[in-house]
């Protein structure tokens, strides 16, 4: 067992080494891509590369991209205090996979737009538009607050760095690379940070494995402490996470992300082909899962190493998003370069969702704000795309301050993308599923989603839900044993409370309020889509939708599906082996049954299929 001691470790040379040549190569990146396309003259070759690129770096950075210093710090320290059972995003990350494929990616790829906004104009009108990218934009500047804010934390708790001069300097560096180089720079780069953040997890999983005594050791420590509580299927739409919250709920918010937000959507119609599109979210879901799968045992390995002494308990650790950085200079600080490895990790992560969130922003405010108002030259287009990139580097930076006022990052994270992701994918669903959806009814159930998601999210910040909801799973003192002291302090940090199993959640607490507001932030997505989606569609139909004629383009047909192909080839395969049969059973009758091809299931299978 370790002795604790109130300090963990601090930086060393190798560290700040480590950690500065990933800074230096990401501005490189910035550097060469501004020097090669130094004669572009197009805002779209800078916001989507020229749509050139091959799957394999679009499906990287397609995973960086939302795969942050939110899911280095905070996943391992949601499975610490909560359990594992976010492993089941990888449901959700499935089934996101296939929705986008077969849904959103073939109307928007078609369509050769830039800003996916531009579809709702085309579908819609000019009012919606406008208001979808507002709402995006208020949306991804929040996120990126959050996202800066994270990392910045880290380096503060391990290295006793400046926290507001790590969040100046980690917006600079996305800034600079973002306004030189473009799309193609933010899509290089995030493979490279990609390739860091997983050289981080498994330097922290390696010498944990090491120290106690093998991966075995930590799985048999995760089932004791009641980490492994994947078999939770309460159907309680209250409970923070279950099967259902995960995977469902899960499902509605990447959706979201992957299927109509622009920092995603402006990757994979950068492609140079549809196939080629579509091979990038599926290997891009691989990464998912390898990132996923990272996180959530080096969560283990953080409770495996504390499992008798909890450092958030004790006070060493003021909040749980910290508990990965102490754990790495808790058992790393002897390996000169490792922490600063973890660090750059953490940073990677920030970078790459920074980076695309700024180059997002730049497009759907030239592409949906400037151009349809101003008559100006493609050059000038793309002067004015490089000005947006940095002025949204520098409101991102200032946004940080309000991040440091929202509590967990993982869970504030997600909130907003569910406040507001949810009635926008409500949105573009009812535009690309519902011919009979108008602009009237698209723009009320727009509204209206987004007044429910408010009223619901804001309401679990004012009216936060009963403890039994939201208590952590036992965490442990017993084993402390410090060289300090003064070093136990209990001022800092409250024990958590243990949870009770058993304890049932009335349908109103102590002064009547309903409990709607305890909802799982998890539900705030698929709340607002649903509300935007039915109140859409009986506007539509009480405003004439029905008698509307909407061009082919802007809905989903079914030949532009990969399902429909595997249909069509299953029928001609059917086909084949009816006439086949046929021509087998004109055989038999001339010459006798005397060497059967097919049998009688094997016919009936073939007019089932034929019947498909």
């Amino acid at each position: 067992m370790f002795v604790r001691t109130l300090t963990a470790g601090s930086f060393v040379v190798a560290d700040y080494v480590v950690f500065a040549i990933m800074l230096v190569v990401s501005a490189a990146v910035g550097v060469y891509f501004a020097w090669t396309d130094r004669r572009q003259k197009s805002s779209k070759e800078f916001l989507t590369g020229g749509r050139r690129l091959n799957a394999l770096p679009v499906s990287l950075s397609l995973t960086a991209s939302f795969m942050s210093a939110i899911t280095v710090l905070s996943n391992p320290a949601e499975v610490y205090c909560y359990g594992a059972i976010i492993g089941f995003y990888a449901v959700s990350y499935l089934l996101t996979m296939l929705i986008t494929s077969e849904i959103f990616l073939p109307v928007f790829y078609k369509l050769t737009i830039t800003s996916t906004y531009e579809y709702l104009e085309l579908r819609f009108n000019r009012a919606t538009r406008l208001l979808g990218t507002m709402l995006f934009i208020v949306q991804t500047v929040l996120y990126t607050g959050i996202v800066i804010y994270a990392p910045a934390l880290a380096l503060n708790q391990v290295t006793g760095l400046d926290l507001w001069g790590a969040v100046i300097s980690t917006g600079v560096v996305c800034t600079f690379y973002c306004t030189m180089g473009g799309l193609k720079a933010v899509v290089w780069t995030d493979v490279i940070q990609l390739g860091v953040m997983l050289a981080g997890f498994l330097a922290v999983i390696i010498q944990s494995a090491a120290l106690q005594g093998g991966v075995i050791t930590i799985i048999s420590d995760s089932q004791q402490g009641g980490r492994l509580n994947f078999l939770d299927f309460d159907p309680n739409p209250l409970r923070r996470h279950t099967f259902w919250t995960m995977s469902i709920g899960g499902t509605f918010i990447w959706v979201g992300v992957y299927g109509i937000n622009q920092a995603q959507v402006q990757r994979y119609i950068s492609c140079k082909s549809m196939t080629h599109a579509r091979l990038s979210l599926y290997i891009n879901l691989l990464g998912l899962w390898s990132i996923l799968l990272s996180s959530v045992f080096a969560g283990m390995c953080l409770y495996s190493v504390y499992k008798d002494c909890d450092p958030w308990s004790v006070g060493l650790v003021s909040a749980p998003d910290q508990l990965m950085p102490y754990l790495v200079m808790d058992i790393l600080a002897g390996y000169p370069g490792l922490p600063g490895l973890f660090v750059a990790a953490a940073y990677s992560g920030s970078l790459s969702t920074v980076s695309s969130s700024i180059n997002a922003l730049a497009a759907v405010t030239v592409e949906d704000l400037i151009r349809p108002h101003a008559k100006l030259s493609e050059k000038h287009l793309s002067w004015i795309s490089k000005g947006m990139s940095l002025s949204y580097g520098v409101l991102c930076i200032g946004m940080a301050g309000l991040a440091s006022l929202m509590g967990g990052a993982l869970q504030a994270a997600i909130s907003i993308f569910g406040i507001i992701g949810g009635p926008l994918l409500g949105l573009f669903t009812l535009g690309i599923l519902c011919p009979s959806a108008n602009s009237k009814g698209g723009l009320v159930g727009l509204v209206s989603g987004l007044v429910v998601s408010l009223w619901v999210g804001i309401g679990a910040q004012v009216y936060p839900p009963p403890s039994e909801l939201t208590k952590p799973l036992p965490l442990s003192t017993d084993g402390c044993n410090f060289t300090t002291a003064d070093s136990f302090n209990w001022t800092s940090a409250a024990l958590p409370m243990q949870p009770n199993s058993t304890a049932t959640v009335p349908l109103h607490d102590d002064d009547g309020r309903s409990l709607m507001y305890s909802l799982s932030y998890l539900y705030f997505s698929p709340l607002g889509t649903i509300i935007s989606i039915s109140v859409g569609l009986i506007v539509s139909m009480l405003t004439g939708g029905c008698r509307q004629q909407v061009e082919s383009r802007l809905l989903l047909k079914k030949e532009d599906t990969t399902f429909y192909h595997f249909i069509k080839l299953f029928k001609c395969r059917a086909k084949r082996q009816s006439r086949q049969l046929n021509l087998e059973k004109d055989r038999e009758k001339k010459f006798g049954n005397t060497n059967p091809v097919f049998s009688d299931l094997e016919l009936d299978l073939t007019k089932s299929s034929i019947a498909l």
